[in-house]
């Protein structure tokens, strides 16, 4: 049998949504549209609406045009003077009474704007649509459908009277797997997500999807209550199903007696995007009326600027970051229902004199407490102090690992009582008794996180996300397991393997080798300078070894790495046991306290990083040492340190997406253990394939443990990537399949149709995708390939041409199968080859004797063809070999004139643009800066707007704009991106 078609396949959703109380419309078009949503905006609101008064709100829905303006307005009641004079308050979207909302079904809407298309199924709410539904038959890649709403973002949503920028939600579907996510044009392909059960079962046909997530009353509410608006970005966002299943269980938990007064928490697991669930959570409990206030509560050492930045972008001004304790009182005693506060703080205001008297009032009142990373921060004494001031309250912790009883610390005298019941404590799903637990059991047992909060309300662990593509899988590489030789314990193989002493691991000569390794290997691992590394050790003391040893050989020029560290130099500021259960040294702390010794290395280190930064902290105080570690937060995310030395802090709770790399010369366990991996899992791109851990130590048994804890015993297949071993014979599967459509590059370009074209693409992409893997490998040979150097950089070449092709053709309005394939071009640009790389050879070329010439130019030639950056720059530099490089009479005068003649052609091409298209000069400089600056991509509205200086009629406006866009990037990607060193 035939696969079902496009057509089918949408005829069948339709007949569905049918089924499940939606009203089939014919909207075919922008009048049809306005039209119907005239209708339906009238029997939401009981209304009848003259032509004028509709005109009104027309005028209202069509002030702005931005998708995140548009959200607002969508969320927001409108003050309709009708013509007698009279006001009425229109609805657009009824968050209360979801039942109430008027639910829609068309398909095939045409638009035209830059380009005419037409959409597959479109649901309207109250007349206005919300998600739009985009299908691709059956064995066709998904993220063709996700293509398709770019372009159509791009081409046509905008038309007419722009009301598909009202869209809240897509979903694409090729039937077997179906995804949905948020109307935010900075997202990729891997900020979509699947449905799932609550037990995270995936849901992934089409039909089981459409029976679930497009059911009315559930879709209502993801519209209505799980779309975030932030504020700061200006962006939509929406919940993950777990998420949203997370979300729902507190606020029944809060709603519902008899579980009224009783706590509960949320195992997601590192990576998950907790944050983002818990301000949901505390959102929608601030509209309840018997909740008298909701506390977000952080550690200190976790509110840095990204904690802020998230919060006050969901709920604008709702984070106080400074140490005033006066400011929280304040915030009980106002109108703030949602206050984020450090523990520290709350401890202050609970227990110092002078904060009592207003905080007593507060004793009886309904306080919800949402407590983050919640294996952190309640198992001291802050969380006796809670519970003993406030009589009424309840409190809901998240967490990526919680405290299990094999996890808890405690005495060896204590570990082997409790690991007998540890299976029991961490399946057993009965809650126990609320009391104020003291700080052990009986037989000395530290308290678990069910213990304190309860019951396990709602869990997605790391197997979940990585089978849902959340987080990513882990490459682990286990470097030198030692054993005892008989001679000097300093005469050390890396590559032996046995026993775990002080003196062997803190050995000068070890440490050498170790920092030699990780030179050598850094650039491989991290892509460099792609993404950025941590290295956590034992002690301090060993790390200001490895910081010295790292400055040593670049003051010898052995590498040009930007390294930063930060440590506590408090009494106790090393994990004595070294076995990652604390999870921070200490407090972040400054001033005259802590270890002198250590404070005066880090001083010094600290004075490094201002003269690599031009900054100004130090540890004189706490200000300056805690804005040290807030601007070394931003410092590591923003890819400008590249390896980052610590001993605990950063090792929990520090999120940054640009980070792939962890380095581990410490013992780790349990929480400690995967809390320190999770570093290098988030989701960034393509190019991000894994997370990348180098093992200095003998954790294999600790790393299963650790698994076998927080996830199962049979995980390590979905958890780790398989060894290099089987990617090269996976890539030699993938070479030969690609040899199948192309024996060799040549025959790319005869290729007999756009068919055969899009086997090449896919086929060369998947090598693409497993050279990626396989580079980070210490291992990686490539002439264990089954494709040698040459031919890969010819392959290469061809499938950027085939792109060059696609993109052209596509400008001109030509239909092509190639349109929505993502061709993945940042699996292929490497930013160590750059425009410098290329002065590099070219001195090679004016030095070199004739008879080598030849192949010096077509070094260069194949350098500026396969890479996505250099080919926007290839006729130039074509140029300048061919006009300027005869008439330099020495090498060393290559770069200068080359930098003179690059200049000359930016600032002529400047000109150009400036002409052609009727453009303010000093307009343009400021928005082509910015851009340079902030790497952020311009707006047609408002940047592009603001530079036209001609008058623009009507029909030219969108496409003037679109053009003088695509110009502007053009331009920068040309003379601006690459040209540094």
């Amino acid at each position: 049998m035939p696969p079902q078609s496009e057509q089918k396949l949408e005829n069948a959703l339709v007949a569905h949504l049918l089924t499940q109380g939606y009203e089939k419309v014919a909207v075919i078009d922008e009048a049809s549209l306005l039209a119907n949503l005239k209708t339906q905006l009238e029997d939401f609101n009981g209304v009848t609406l003259t032509d004028t008064e509709f005109g009104k709100v027309m005028n209202h829905l069509t002030r702005s045009n931005a998708v995140f303006e548009k959200a607002k307005i969508l969320r927001d009641r409108m003050a309709l003077e009708r013509e007698d004079g009279e006001t009425v308050y229109l609805d657009f979207l009824n968050e209360n009474q979801l039942e109430r909302n008027l639910f829609q079904v068309t398909q095939q809407v045409t638009m035209e704007g830059s380009y005419k298309n037409r959409y597959d199924v479109t649901l309207l709410v109250n007349g206005l649509p919300l998600v739009q539904i985009e299908l691709k038959r059956r064995g066709l890649e998904l993220k063709e459908a996700f293509n398709q709403t770019n372009r159509y973002q791009k081409h046509s949503y905008w038309a007419g009277s722009g009301l598909f920028n009202f869209i809240q939600i897509f979903v694409i579907s090729n039937g077997v797997n179906t995804k949905y996510y948020a109307n935010n044009r900075q997202q990729s392909f891997k900020q979509t997500f699947f449905w799932a059960q609550e037990d995270n079962k995936t849901i992934r046909e089409l039909e089981a999807f459409t029976e679930t997530f497009l059911d009315r009353s559930h879709l209502a509410k993801m519209l209505s209550q799980y779309i975030v608006l932030n504020e700061t970005d200006k962006i939509l966002m929406v919940l993950r199903p777990y998420q949203f299943y997370a979300t729902e269980a507190i606020i029944d938990r809060v709603q519902n007696p008899p579980e009224t007064d009783k706590n509960g928490y949320i195992w997601h697991t590192t990576g998950s995007g907790k944050t983002l669930t818990s301000f949901k959570a505390s959102q929608i409990l601030t509209g309840h009326t018997d909740v008298h206030k909701v506390v977000f509560c952080v550690d200190r050492k976790d509110l840095d600027y990204q904690t802020i930045k998230e919060f006050n972008s969901f709920s604008k001004g709702s984070v106080d970051s400074t140490d005033n304790t006066s400011k929280l009182v304040e915030q009980f005693t106002d109108d703030t229902k949602l206050i984020v506060t450090t523990l520290q703080k709350l401890n202050t205001a609970i227990s110092k004199p002078q904060h009592l008297a207003k905080m007593e009032p507060f004793r009886g009142k309904k306080i919800i407490f949402i407590f983050d990373e919640c294996h952190r921060s309640q198992f001291g004494d802050t969380h006796h102090r809670i519970v003993e001031f406030f009589n009424n309250h309840q409190m809901f912790g998240f967490t990526g690992t919680p405290i299990f009883a094999e996890n808890a610390s405690v005495s060896k005298k204590s570990r082997a009582h409790h690991q007998n019941t540890a299976q029991l404590s961490r399946v057993a799903e009965d809650e126990v008794p609320y009391k104020v637990v003291p700080k052990t059991t009986a037989g000395g047992v530290k308290r678990t996180t069910k213990d304190l909060f309860h019951k396990k309300l709602h869990s997605y662990v790391i197997t979940d996300a990585i089978k849902d593509e959340n987080v990513l899988k882990f490459s682990v590489e286990y470097v030198g397991r030692y054993k005892q030789k008989a001679e000097s314990p300093n005469n050390v193989d890396i590559e032996v393997e046995g026993i775990d002493t002080k003196e062997l691991m803190d050995s000068p000569a070890r440490l050498e080798k170790i920092t030699d390794y990780i030179l050598d290997r850094h650039k491989a691992k991290t892509k460099h300078p792609q993404f950025t590394a941590m290295f956590c050790v034992s002690s301090v003391d060993v790390l200001i070894q490895y910081y010295q040893l790292f400055a040593q050989k670049k003051a010898e020029g052995k590498h040009n790495l930007k390294v930063a560290t930060i440590f506590s130099y408090a009494a106790n500021e090393d994990d004595k046991d070294a076995d990652g259960i604390l999870d921070e040294g200490g407090e972040i702390i400054g001033g005259d306290t802590g270890n002198k010794h250590t404070r005066e290395h880090l001083d010094s280190f600290i004075t490094d990083y201002n003269g690599m930064f031009g900054t100004n902290y130090s540890t004189r105080d706490t200000k300056s040492f805690y804005g040290y570690y807030q601007d070394i937060a931003k410092k590591v995310k923003s890819r400008k340190v590249d390896i980052l030395l610590v001993v605990n802090m950063f090792l929990t709770g520090f999120d940054s997406k640009t980070l792939n790399t962890l380095y581990v010369d410490k013992n780790l366990r349990y929480h400690g253990l995967i809390q320190a991996y999770s570093r290098t899992n988030r989701i960034l791109n393509e190019v991000k394939s894994q997370g990348n851990i180098v093992v200095f130590r003998n954790l294999k048994k600790r790393t299963d443990e650790a698994l076998k804890l927080f996830s199962n015993v049979d995980a390590k297949e979905e958890i780790f990537i398989p060894p290099y071993d089987q990617f090269v014979d996976l890539f030699n599967e993938a070479a030969n399949d690609l040899r199948e459509i192309c024996a060799k590059p040549d025959d790319v370009k005869d290729l007999a149709d756009e068919e055969a074209e899009l086997l090449f693409v896919k086929a060369f992409r998947e090598l693409m995708r497993l050279m990626n893997i396989l580079e980070t490998y210490a291992e990686f040979d490539q002439d264990e390939l089954g494709i040698d150097a040459q031919d890969y950089a010819d392959f290469k070449s061809a499938y950027l041409d085939l792109y060059d092709k696609v993109k052209s053709d596509t400008e001109k309005e030509k239909v092509s199968i190639l349109d929505d394939v993502d061709f993945e071009l940042e699996l292929i640009h490497k930013d160590v080859i750059n425009v410098q790389y290329i002065l590099q050879l070219l001195a090679q070329l004016y030095d070199a004797e004739e008879a080598e010439q030849k192949a010096i130019k077509k070094r260069i030639l194949e350098a500026l063809a396969g890479d996505p950056e250099l080919r926007t720059k290839k006729e130039l530099i074509e140029q300048f070999i061919e006009s300027n490089l005869p008439d330099i009479k020495d090498a060393a005068q290559i770069p200068e004139s080359f930098e003179e003649y690059w200049e000359q052609q930016r600032r002529k091409a400047f000109d150009e643009l400036v002409k052609e298209e009727e453009l303010n000069e000093d307009k343009l400089a400021k928005v082509i800066e910015r851009y340079v600056y902030t790497g952020k991509e311009p707006l047609s509205n408002p940047d592009i707007v603001d530079i036209i200086e001609r008058k623009l009629k009507l029909s030219e406006r969108k496409p003037t704009r679109e053009r003088v866009l695509t110009k502007v990037i053009d331009y920068v990607k040309t003379f601006i991106q690459g040209v540094a060193a």
